[in-house]
């Protein structure tokens, strides 16, 4: 392991004059990296290098504690250091085995005030980034602590733009991405992906548990900052010691693709705290969900209620006849009625609607080899649904629902919070708050063996590794916003998501719209914007271990030609590799199914036509496949033409490659099913 320890170099001071200042600097496995931690004026710094060049320019490092002035700190002694290189399992994921090589360095600071100015800063350097934690575990057991702020900078050395929506607003994380230079942002979520001509790196956090959801605010140019999503009174977070922060991480790349390949954010979690967790099992579901966002039912009670026992039923058919593992049904519960966002303490989440028959439409997909999937949506009534989660988890155990999709549909910044003295309280979607309740929803729901969905969610910081019921989550514009049309999502969208929002986990985008023109809609703007063969190619660049085919049963089977491919993806997998990427323009994605020989290929483009050449060498080699393409046909275009698609079949090899043709808003999904191994290549 090569690392400097007290190691002397160049640091320009703000007069302009260079100083010699001392750090504990530690290296990346392969040399890639080097993270240097060190103090200058009794302030915390660290600045990070790839290769020897620039990566992160002298940022500040701490926290302040309400109360106390901020401490002048030295570092106390020499760092303490771990390398570790091993390999461990997903039960399920978009890799089944992940390499875990790093080396670690612990620097211990040491302050002139109260016991919270000693503290260690624990970092971990990988080729491909880093994360740093802070570790309170000086402060003692049970003394209670208020963040008032982390100090945490992030300066990236040279010019770079910035893929990013803005942080505190009403609809939470359901915004379009716009690229800016890095000095445009004003306060923005994470995964932050910024791009220069040389490298791209993505900020974010790993293992957010009882802490604030970081945002990171530009103070200054070119600089942001750690921002945490208050508490209704304004202190960011709450503990009692001892304690440690979140990692906060930075992915580095020189390609796009790279970052979509990391498996950083999990390897900073903790190990699954479950044990056998094979009840939390990978799924392809339908469900009653499209035809609400298209008006033609409603979640509430009345003549066009969905979530009927018959309507159930009729879905359950469609799943157990095309080979789908679940239905989701929403509406299901009382309470929808009238002002439901206004009124979520309302909810019952054991209580059916008198036409939906729990017991009966269980055990009747049971006989059909189907598992019901079931809805909490809490509107934000955080105490109502505290008060029932119990009693309703126990109840799906006893009729076998094994998975549950949570909602959250509040405006950000209302969540409602009631303290014993009846005063209440409005909370931000992912403060301290939020965290602690997500997290107190994931592990109830583990000891009744049920896997959690959760849609307006805390945003995914790998805690999937730990608590692997915590399957997938929405926290982005997902497929609904195509049906409302005010506006619905571009084309670009699903090439910026993989580059941005899902370096953070999977997420539930719900694709597979196949009445793309939804009855003869016009307005492109007000339709979904990509072809059908996008839809399709959906399935493998958008990664969720439980994925929806979310339209309607009859308009699948108008093209059962081109459901067959849905019908035949997997949603866990062996091994992942994003072949070819640029944010907001193209990508392609290849996926081996897990315990098996077959491949998929999922490309996707823009608003703008392409051809990629995409080469096939992620295949065995001593393999043949039958290569089964669905592609937009020649006149295909998401304005004019979008379910123009072909089918062609194709003998391919490790050696190939191909030439893929896509249309405006358009895509490719090619299964490579495995032939037999001849004996002659067996030998």
């Amino acid at each position: 392991m090569k690392s400097s320890t007290w190691a002397v170099f160049a640091l320009l001071a703000t007069a302009g004059v260079s100083q010699v200042v001392a750090a504990e600097c530690v290296d990346s496995p392969g040399n890639v990296l080097q993270v240097c931690v060190f103090t200058e004026n009794g302030s915390a710094y660290y600045e990070v290098t790839r290769k020897g060049h620039p990566v992160l320019q002298r940022s500040a490092l701490g926290l302040v504690f309400e109360g106390e002035k901020v401490p002048r700190l030295v570092v106390a002694g020499t760092a303490q250091r771990a390398s570790r290189d091993s390999t461990w399992e997903q039960p399920w994921g978009e890799e089944r085995r992940i390499r875990d090589r790093h080396n670690e360095m612990r620097v211990s600071l040491r302050g002139d005030t109260q016991n919270t100015s000693a503290f260690d800063i624990v970092v971990r350097a990988f080729d491909d980034g880093f994360g740093f934690r802070y570790d309170f575990m000086g402060v003692p057991a049970g003394r209670a602590v208020a963040i008032a702020d982390e100090l945490t900078q992030f300066k990236p050395a040279g010019a770079y733009d910035a893929w990013w929506f803005p942080a505190y607003e009403k609809e939470r994380d359901e915004y379009l991405y716009e690229r800016t230079p890095l000095d445009r942002i004003t306060k923005a979520e994470t995964p932050l992906t910024l791009e220069s001509s040389q490298l791209y790196l993505s900020i974010h956090e790993a293992a957010l548990i009882d802490y604030a959801s970081m945002t990171l605010e530009r103070t200054a140019t070119g600089t942001l900052k750690a921002d945490l999503m208050p508490w209704s009174d304004g202190i960011k977070v709450r503990r009692t010691g001892p304690f440690q922060t979140p990692w906060r991480t930075v992915l580095v790349s020189e390609t796009a693709a790279g970052l979509a390949d990391s498996r950083l954010t999990l390897n900073l979690n903790e190990p699954n705290k479950l044990g056998d967790v094979s009840w939390a099992k990978p799924a392809k579901y339908v469900g009653i969900w499209w035809e609400m966002h298209l008006n033609r039912s409603t979640w509430g009670s009345g003549p066009k209620h969905g979530a009927t026992t018959a309507n159930t039923k009729r879905y359950i058919d469609f799943a157990a006849k095309y080979g789908f593992d679940g239905v989701l049904v929403e509406g299901w519960n009382t309470g929808w009625d009238g002002d439901w966002i206004a009124n979520g303490a309302n909810f019952s989440f054991t209580k059916s609607y008198p036409d939906f028959n729990l017991a009966e439409v269980t055990a009747y997909a049971r006989r059909k080899g189907v598992s019901l999937i079931g809805h909490n949506e809490t509107a934000g009534a955080i105490q109502n649904y505290e008060s029932q989660l119990e009693a309703g988890f126990k109840q799906y155990e006893k009729y076998g629902v094994t998975s549950v999709k949570t909602g959250y549909v509040k405006p950000n910044g209302t969540i409602q919070r009631s303290t014993p003295d009846g005063a209440a309280h409005n909370e931000w979607f992912a403060g301290q708050y939020l965290v602690r309740h997500h997290q107190l929803v994931a592990e109830t729901a583990a000891r009744y063996k049920i896997a959690i969905d959760a849609h307006e969610p805390v945003k995914d910081t790998g805690l999937r590794r730990t608590w692997p019921n915590l399957m997938s989550r929405e926290g982005a514009r997902g497929q609904e916003f195509n049906a409302w049309g005010d506006p619905t999502n571009p084309p670009e969208h699903v090439v910026i998501l993989p580059l941005t929002r899902l370096l953070a986990g999977p997420m539930d985008f719900t694709p597979g719209i196949f009445d793309i023109t939804e009855g003869g809609k016009p307005t492109v703007a007000k339709r979904v914007q990509s072809t059908l063969a996008n839809q399709l190619a959906l399935y493998v660049v958008i990664y969720s271990p439980l994925h929806m085919a979310a339209d309607l049963p009859e308009n699948y089977e108008k093209h059962l030609d081109a459901f067959q491919f849905i019908r035949d993806v997997p949603t866990d997998w062996e091994r992942s590799r994003t072949l070819d990427a640029k944010i907001g323009d193209y990508i392609a994605v290849a996926r081996q199914e897990r315990g098996g020989s077959d491949w998929y290929l999922g490309v996707l483009t823009d608003e703008q036509p392409r051809t990629l050449n995409v080469s096939l060498d992620f295949l065995d080699p001593k393999r043949r496949y039958e290569a089964q393409i669905y592609r937009d046909a020649p006149q295909a275009d998401y304005r004019t033409h979008p379910i123009a698609y072909e089918i062609k079949r194709q003998s391919v090899s490790a050696t190939d490659q191909l030439t893929l043709k896509l249309a405006p808003g358009g895509g490719t999904a090619i299964r490579f099913k495995a032939e037999p191994i001849a004996a002659s290549d067996e030998r």
